[in-house]
């Protein structure tokens, strides 16, 4: 069996980025937004929020039937703690080794090496 590098699978991440986006969403806000690019069943949704909110990621409150989602936690903190994790885990450590995999690999635009190479220098300032 395959295990994840993170504790969010994919499809969590993408249910995630959906209720970020949103700000406040429900289930079949969230299902309406994924039936746009593939077929999910309203339970799968369901199912996998519940578990977010189980896992602290979602918060949520009644509203008549439905219950209404949003975040419990600030994106970039998740952003960062996955980020942190895949260092340790993949790169032992070293964030180094991190970017330069992701420059090597990666088709960068100029553009996006100009950024990069900004946010670099104002770390030196």
């Amino acid at each position: 069996m395959r295990r994840s590098l993170t504790p969010l699978g994919e499809t969590e991440m993408e249910i995630l980025h959906h209720v970020w986006e949103l700000g406040e969403a429900s289930v079949a806000d969230v299902r309406e937004r994924m039936l746009e690019y593939r077929k999910v069943a309203y339970t799968t949704v369901m199912t996998i929020m519940k578990n977010l909110a189980d896992k602290e990621f979602l918060k949520y409150r009644k509203e008549g039937l439905s219950y209404i989602y949003s975040a419990a936690i600030n994106p970039d903190e998740v952003r960062g703690n996955l980020v942190h994790e895949i260092v340790d885990k993949v790169f032992k450590g070293s964030s180094k080794d991190l970017v330069q995999a992701l420059v090597q690999n990666e088709d960068l635009s100029a553009e996006e090496r100009q950024e990069i190479k900004a946010m670099i220098d104002k770390l030196e300032d």
